[in-house]
């Protein structure tokens, strides 16, 4: 039964996952948004709220260490699952799209806003996680960390909106208008709907990934698996399914600057707001396995930066070896925990 539940959830979030991709096309064509405010701003914050909630609820209401720890680990794990096994999915998407004849086998991304992203999110994560270690960690340095961050989040929303970038374009009409054999709306009706179906997906995914947890959290006992190795390994992935699911479908139809956008705005918002309550809610002592999870996102982010800039483009290749380093890390927990 619990393997049925698995694969339903799968499909529900592949289905709310293509609800919300026509939706935010469909919003940011009408709205003539760019595919940078889209992708880095919109659909990043649109499918981080599951993993945002998950350390939100973890710090807020389950007071005591296993709730900050929880958090803390939850707040770290959200962008190296982003860098990693995120990253990884839009390779995984070229790849499909490219056997399908839907794209060539090269990235086609907009050099400018991934660097912008990855500029403001080496600056916040690199500073939550270095300072405290080089200074006193006292509460009032956290608080001075955490204001600088969200005013860093704002300078960045700020710099997106205000840069040039391709318009976006909807490939198809509105699921609901569809639906309903909606033809010509009017303006206000066809950006209300645009904004209900995303909304709408939105919920379905985070039901759909909440399932997916449950299901995996059963299944893991079930097969005999180690809880923690299901907290450490298995659940992080479920909180990111909506940011992978969507990047794949972007990717696999060539849409490489709101596939990358989705990533990479997504890093730089969770590290800013969840951050800043991890600072000023724990103690945040960031060490051990959670301390070698922001070394190798930080290694990652800094060479995808490095390419970005210098290379002016991103090589398939560099998909695939964020996903290993995936592995890596998986291997280091395992042995952890021996």
């Amino acid at each position: 039964m619990e393997e049925f539940f698995l694969l339903l959830s799968l499909l529900i979030i592949l289905f709310s996952a293509e609800l919300f991709t026509n939706g935010i096309e469909h919003l940011g064509e009408k709205l003539t948004l760019s595919q940078a405010v889209v992708g880095s701003i919109l659909a990043a914050i649109g499918t981080a709220l599951p993993e945002t909630i998950v350390p939100l609820v973890a710090i807020l209401f389950y007071h005591g260490k296993s709730g900050a720890h929880i958090g803390v680990g939850a707040i770290l794990g959200a962008p190296f699952m982003l860098i990693t096994m995120g990253m990884f999915t839009i390779g995984l998407g070229l790849i499909m799209g490219s056997l399908l004849k839907k794209r060539k086998f090269q990235l086609e991304i907009e050099i400018n806003t991934l660097k912008r992203d990855l500029f403001f999110f080496l600056i916040s994560f690199s500073l939550a996680i270095f300072v405290p270690h080089f200074l006193p960690n006292t509460k009032q340095l956290h608080y001075l960390i955490a204001i600088f961050l969200l005013i860093n989040y704002f300078i960045y929303v700020f710099s997106t909106f205000k840069a040039t970038s391709v318009e976006t374009e909807a490939d198809a009409p509105l699921y609901i208008f569809r639906i309903f054999s909606i033809k010509n709306p009017p303006f206000k009706l066809d950006v209300l709907s645009g904004l209900l179906q995303t909304v709408l997906a939105v919920i379905i995914m985070i039901k759909g990934a909440h399932l997916f947890v449950e299901s995996l959290e059963k299944l893991s006992f079930k097969l005999g698996l180690d809880p923690l190795l299901f907290s450490l390994i298995l659940a992080p992935i479920a909180t990111e399914l909506p940011e992978k699911f969507n990047s794949f479908l972007w990717s696999m139809k060539g849409k490489d600057i709101l596939a990358f956008g989705n990533m990479s705005g997504a890093m730089v918002f969770q590290s800013t707001f969840p951050v800043s309550v991890g600072l000023l809610f724990t103690s945040w002592n960031v060490k051990g396995l959670a301390l070698v999870s922001a070394l190798i996102t930080l290694s990652l982010a800094a060479i995808y930066f490095l390419f970005a800039k210098f290379r002016k483009n991103i090589p398939p290749y560099l998909l695939f070896f964020s996903g290993l380093s995936y592995f890596v890390y998986i291997f280091l927990v395992i042995y952890s925990i021996k």
